[in-house]
């Protein structure tokens, strides 16, 4: 079992005959695809960086009977770390998702229409497609675009077909890199970094997917040296398509254990107004088989 899984306990028997809970009793095992925050971890340099800090440590304040307690403070913007896109993180040419003025929506300073606080928790089927896999490499290149045919390919090699609703989670192998010495290593701006572009973006919109993912700091094909300039599929799906974008997936504990078909969970912070929130998703596989293919 990876480092990144665990094994939940088989549940008490009883209770209601629930298609959920009945599954939970067989046992499941639950991948965990998100990142540890930190001080000084890779990230967007469009975004607020991650600060943590304790205001109150033990001994600080003690009360009379020798008890003390310490607290924290965080810092950080809600793009930083696995996070998921909210449909007001984006517009084109004035408008957001659904035709909304992006100037009017954000007035008052929160965006009460589109923002992350209208994401609705999500238990889905998700669909990991692992690209690099089916291309016989460890790790796409820098900079590749993932198109069509190579998502087409990995489909075809996993016999997992994304459909409306699902959470299609795209790895690249470049999360590889999230651990490096240099945390630019990571982000990519000089080397590029692999990942659909428009034309990938449009494949997952023509399949009405609910959300996509990837182990990338921007999602998309960043290419070399240019960083985020361009970010075309972030257009498409969160604009064109109204569709999240969760970004900095841990995906190597998964794709190690051959599991391309599993429970997607994931539920982000109600942060009313704000544009992304930082989130910590599962993939949950039975033991069974049910709800995994390898």
């Amino acid at each position: 079992m990876s480092e990144t899984t665990r094994a939940l306990p088989r549940a008490g028997h009883g209770g209601p005959a629930d298609p959920l809970l009945e599954a939970l009793r067989g046992g499941v095992d639950v991948h965990d695809l998100g990142r540890p925050l930190f001080i000084g971890m890779p990230q967007s340099p469009n975004h607020p960086a991650y600060w943590h800090t304790l205001p109150r440590r033990h001994g600080d304040r003690v009360r009379a009977d020798g008890a003390s307690a310490a607290n924290d403070m965080l810092v950080m913007g809600t793009h930083v770390g696995t996070h998921i896109d909210a449909l007001a993180h984006v517009s084109q040419d004035g408008r957001l998702y659904g035709g909304a003025d992006a100037a009017q929506a954000g007035v008052g300073g929160r965006y009460l229409e589109h923002g992350v606080h209208t994401i609705e928790p999500m238990v889905r089927r998700g669909v990991l497609l692992d690209v690099p896999a089916a291309l016989g490499l460890d790790s796409c290149a820098p900079g590749y675009e993932i198109t069509p045919a190579d998502l087409d390919r990995t489909v075809e090699r996993q016999g997992t077909s994304p459909g409306a609703g699902d959470v299609v989670l795209i790895r690249s192998g470049w999360g590889r890199l999230f651990d490096a010495p240099d945390p630019a290593t990571y982000v990519g701006a000089d080397s590029g970094v692999p990942g659909v572009g428009e034309d990938g973006a449009r494949w997952l919109a023509s399949r009405d997917v609910h959300a996509a993912g990837a182990d990338t700091i921007a999602f998309e094909r960043l290419p070399p040296g240019q960083g985020h300039s361009l970010l075309p599929a972030h257009r498409v799906l969160l604009v064109e398509s109204g569709i999240y974008i969760i970004e900095t997936l841990d995906l190597e504990g998964l794709a190690a254990a051959g599991v391309h078909e599993f429970t997607f969970v994931l539920s982000p912070l109600p942060l009313v107004g704000a544009t992304g929130s930082p989130v910590r998703p599962l993939a949950l596989v039975g033991h069974t088989g049910e709800g995994a293919d390898g």
